[in-house]
This record gives structure tokens, C-alpha cells and sequence, in this order.
């Protein structure tokens, strides 16, 4: 066991605050990971807050991890000290179901281990990316490739993948029309990814206050939702749209805005559940569904790919001690777009 020091909530609701955890020996197959920057996450806050349940204290969130290799077991063959690496939302699972065999590990039938908040296979609470160093398994470890630097890279491991995965099930390409519900950690990142990927992009937002980022991110139309003749405008319009918004949404409202067969699909969770009529399916043939962050080669696909096309999260840098103050802005929507903690601030 290593000691090291983190950034916990001690319980429920309460402020963060330094402390040290213990990160268990470097053993056959795992990867010391010398944490370099660590992204805030809306989850983060829903989870210190319990917002969506119960959950485990004391908590290290950080799920958006970037550091550099320090150390590898005996067995490992995918890394060497000194290697970019990033760790996305989960650091285990059981690897024999379908899912797992499939590269389709978050979605693993017995239940995939989560980076913070969950419980190991080894039966110890995991602590997440708010601290100096982190172990995990050479297997739930991906490449950060060069042209990617490692503060702008951290965020790509929750909000790239979870923007990344749908558009490319979905089929966001040319000739596609797709928007993107918010312009948040989560929607400017999709709004990149989705105009490399060849559509075109509408960002839908409460208001037109960040319509000039949303067209430089690479939007090529921008609407406020707060506006109804937004929904008449709009009415029959997209392909796909991707919800990254964690308010409720009028599903009726934003279903209306989809051609015939297309899809809306949630990446973002609502802290209570969302009614909608299903007549507002039936008429199009259209589609409700949820999309959650991706495997691990999927995740390695979306590095590769954002940084082919020079694609890295827009990010406000903090040190550890403004930790709580972030997660006050980012509930105000006082952040543009992602805040990344300069772990060696810890």
C-alpha cells in the first residue's frame, strides 16, 4: 500500500477537503499512474451531493484522469514508465460476459467497477482522479496520444466518450443534421466531435449568451430554447440530437424536432425521473434513448480521433484549493467549459 495525498468529501454534501488514502501495491498487471491534471465532472458534484443515491464516504471524485506512467507490473505489456496515459469512469469489470468480450465493458453484466464511489473487485472502496497517484489495470488504462497535451486531454475521458459514442452509433456524418441539447463540459465537446465527424451541428441552449463560443467550437447554426418559436422553426428538422443537459427535459417538445426514424438520445441524468406521452414516439417512428460513456477501445478510438483533428476540451486550470468554489460555478454554469485540477497543487 502507497500513501498519497487527495482532494474527499468526508460525507454527504460537505465541502472537500486535503487528505491522504491509501492506493493498494502495483501488482502483475497494473500501472502506477503519477496524476498530472483531473477534470470536474457535473457527476462528481451529483455524486458528492448523492444526488443520485446513496453513496460511499469519504469520496475522491475524478473520473477525468491524465498523468504519466511510473511504475508497471511485472506482467504488463501495453505500457512502459513514462507513457501519456489517461483513466476514463471505470478501472474494472468482470472481462468474461458478453459486453465485457465485446469491448463493451461499462455495460458489463456483473457490474463494472467504477472509478470513484464503487466498490473493487477486491472488495475496497475506489477513490478517483482528485489525488497524485492512481493503480489501475493495464487494461482500463488508454493512450494518450502525442498531439493531445495532457490538461486539455484529461476531460476527453468522460465528456469525449460520452459525446463520442452516440454520434458515431448513431451516425452523425456528412449529410446528417445533428444538435446538441447544452453548451456545457459535456456539449462543447460533442459540438467539436460532431463537426470533425462531417454533419451539421445546431447547438440548442436555454439562450444565446454563448452562441459566439458555440459557432467558433464549430456549430453552424445556434438557437435558444427559452425562445418557442425555436420549436416551430425547428419543427422536423434533425437526424439525431444529443441531450447533455442533466435539467429535465419536455421530451414531447424536443422529440417534435426530429425527422421521421431519428433519435433523441440522453447523456446527461436528471436527478428525478422525466414523464413524456408516447404519442410523441409513435408519430415519426422516432427513437428515446440513452447512451453511457463507452468501452475501452471505443475510448481509445475517440483519443485517437480527437487527436487527429486537434480536438482537447476548452478548460479553466485550478489549483486543489478552489475545488469547492469550482463546483459552486459550474452549478451557476460559470465555467468555460471544463475545470481541470492541477494535481500537483494537491
Amino acid at each position: 500500500m502507497t500513501t498519497v495525498a487527495a482532494y474527499a468529501a468526508p460525507a454527504a454534501k460537505a465541502p472537500l477537503e486535503r487528505t491522504t488514502i491509501e492506493r493498494r501495491a502495483v501488482r502483475e498487471f497494473d500501472v502506477l499512474i503519477d496524476i498530472k491534471f483531473a477534470g470536474i465532472c457535473h457527476s462528481d458534484i451529483h455524486q458528492v451531493r448523492e444526488g443520485w443515491g446513496e453513496a460511499i464516504f469519504p469520496m475522491v471524485p475524478g473520473h477525468e484522469i491524465a498523468g504519466v506512467v511510473s511504475e508497471v507490473g511485472p506482467g504488463v505489456t501495453k505500457y512502459k514508465v513514462g507513457d501519456r496515459v489517461g483513466v476514463g469512469c471505470l478501472v474494472d469489470s468482470c472481462r468474461e460476459c458478453d459486453n465485457c468480450k465485446a469491448g463493451q465493458e461499462q455495460h458489463c453484466v456483473r457490474g463494472a467497477v467504477q472509478t470513484y464511489n464503487g466498490i473493487g473487485r477486491d472488495g475496497e472502496p475506489t477513490y478517483g482522479g482528485y489525488a497524485t497517484h492512481v493503480v489501475v489495470d493495464e487494461n482500463f488504462v488508454v493512450r494518450i496520444p502525442d498531439g493531445l497535451s495532457l490538461d486539455v486531454a484529461a476531460p476527453l475521458l468522460c465528456a469525449g466518450i460520452t459525446t463520442y459514442a452516440p454520434l458515431k452509433q448513431w451516425g452523425a456524418g456528412p449529410g446528417k443534421k445533428v444538435a446538441v441539447v447544452g453548451l456545457g463540459g459535456l456539449g462543447h465537446v460533442g459540438v467539436k466531435i460532431a463537426h470533425a465527424l462531417g454533419a451539421e451541428v445546431t447547438v440548442l441552449s436555454q439562450s444565446l449568451r454563448k452562441k459566439d463560443d458555440g459557432l467558433k467550437l464549430g456549430a453552424d447554426h445556434y438557437y435558444a430554447t427559452s425562445d418557442p418559436k425555436t420549436f416551430e422553426e425547428l419543427a422536423g428538422s434533425f437526424d439525431l440530437i444529443v441531450s447533455t443537459v442533466s435539467a429535465p427535459l419536455d421530451f414531447g417538445a424536443y422529440l417534435s424536432l426530429l425527422r421521421t426514424g431519428g433519435a433523441l438520445v440522453n447523456v446527461g441524468v436528471p436527478e428525478e425521473p422525466v414523464a413524456f406521452h408516447p404519442f410523441s414516439l409513435i408519430g415519426g417512428n422516432k427513437i428515446l434513448a440513452g447512451s453511457m460513456i463507452g468501452g475501452i477501445p471505443e475510448t481509445q478510438e475517440m483519443l485517437d480521433f480527437c487527436a487527429e483533428h486537434a480536438i482537447g476540451a476548452e478548460i479553466e486550470r485550478i489549483a486543489a484549493s478552489e475545488i469547492n468554489e469550482a463546483y459552486e460555478r459550474v452549478l451557476a454554469s460559470d465555467v468555460r467549459y471544463r475545470f481541470v485540477i492541477d494535481t500537483a497543487t494537491i
